[in-house]
């Protein structure tokens, strides 16, 4: 199973050393947050691109808004080079949230969907290496081609929870990264829809990254109630409304993945057996002993992604 951890750390060393230990265990990738106003990722990843050799390192997400698409291309490009291997780095991308890019940025948030329609379209254009000629409404560009590594396309997966979205990562994309969305939701409403963007562009079958925090924990309840106070932010922004929605769930403490050992394993292959193509598993910890907690958890997804 392809089955990926949360990346992240408050110091460079740490984030080195837990890319290097997810590799030595097996992990298949490492997922980035990029959020505004949470730092920028790409210097930590390049670093732990460079201390390893075989994980997938992916930004969950990069917000559209705070950086124009002939920059993050640049940007993308320059990891690679640095990481001196193709196809080790994913491009997650996605437009964040209106309270977000207006009320934190001062940015307009009137068109979303067209926006990352255009971004998307610019953004893989460049990645492809080719030269890029674009005028839409959201967007005028005249850039690239990039030197790409060994000409290698450096893939793209938009942060995609909507139908317009979903249609944007099949038709132009390598697939989507979610949150919060559970097996139901990917069967009814991800799967579906992205594959049939993909096909109707002669596209190949898309990536579908599920992303969802997982504790290992023999108290259900007292598991749900720390999500709901760890994760209530994601119950309150529409875009997660509507994807815990298609879940058949009212918030995030229903979305998360939790239970004994035999229950966890479970439910992640039951997102699997739904249409993911690969998992990005959250850790967090239950209970008075935060190590004890996250290192039963992380025994259990080890030993998934070796079956």
């Amino acid at each position: 199973m392809r089955i990926g951890l949360t990346g992240g750390g408050t110091t460079i060393d740490r984030i080195v050393a837990q890319a290097s230990r997810a590799e030595a265990d097996g992990f298949t990738s490492m997922w980035y947050p990029g959020a505004a106003g949470a730092g920028d990722p790409l210097p930590a990843m390049t670093l732990a691109g460079r201390a390893t050799s075989a994980i997938e390192l992916g930004t969950a997400v990069l917000p559209s808004y705070t950086g124009h698409p002939v920059l993050q291309a640049s940007r993308a490009n320059a990891v690679v080079s640095a990481i001196g291997a193709p196809g080790r780095f994913t491009l997650g991308v996605g437009p964040s949230h209106q309270t977000v890019v207006e009320d934190r940025l001062g940015l307009s948030y009137d068109a979303p969907g067209e926006h990352t329609e255009e971004y998307v379209r610019i953004l893989t254009g460049l990645l492809r290496g080719e030269q890029v000629s674009f005028a839409g409404r959201q967007f005028r560009v005249a850039a690239g081609p990039l030197p790409l590594l060994g000409g290698a396309e450096i893939p793209v997966l938009v942060g995609a929870l909507g139908p317009r979205l979903l249609r944007v990562a099949g038709a132009y994309t390598a697939g989507t990264i979610l949150w919060m969305a559970n097996a139901r939701a990917i069967e009814t409403h991800v799967a579906p829809r992205i594959r049939k963007a993909a096909a109707d562009a002669g596209r190949p079958a898309p990536r579908i990254v599920a992303g969802l925090p997982v504790a290992v924990h023999d108290d259900v309840a007292e598991a749900r109630s720390t999500a709901a106070r760890q994760f209530a932010v994601y119950g309150e922004l529409p875009n997660y409304q509507r994807i815990l929605s298609h879940g058949g769930i009212a918030g995030p403490a229903e979305a998360v993945i939790v239970g004994d050992e035999d229950s966890v394993a479970a439910q992640v292959r039951a997102l699997f057996e739904a249409g993911a193509t690969d998992v990005w598993a959250a850790p967090f910890p239950v209970g008075d002993d935060a190590a004890a907690s996250r290192a039963r958890t992380r025994a259990v997804l080890a030993g998934l992604v070796r079956d």
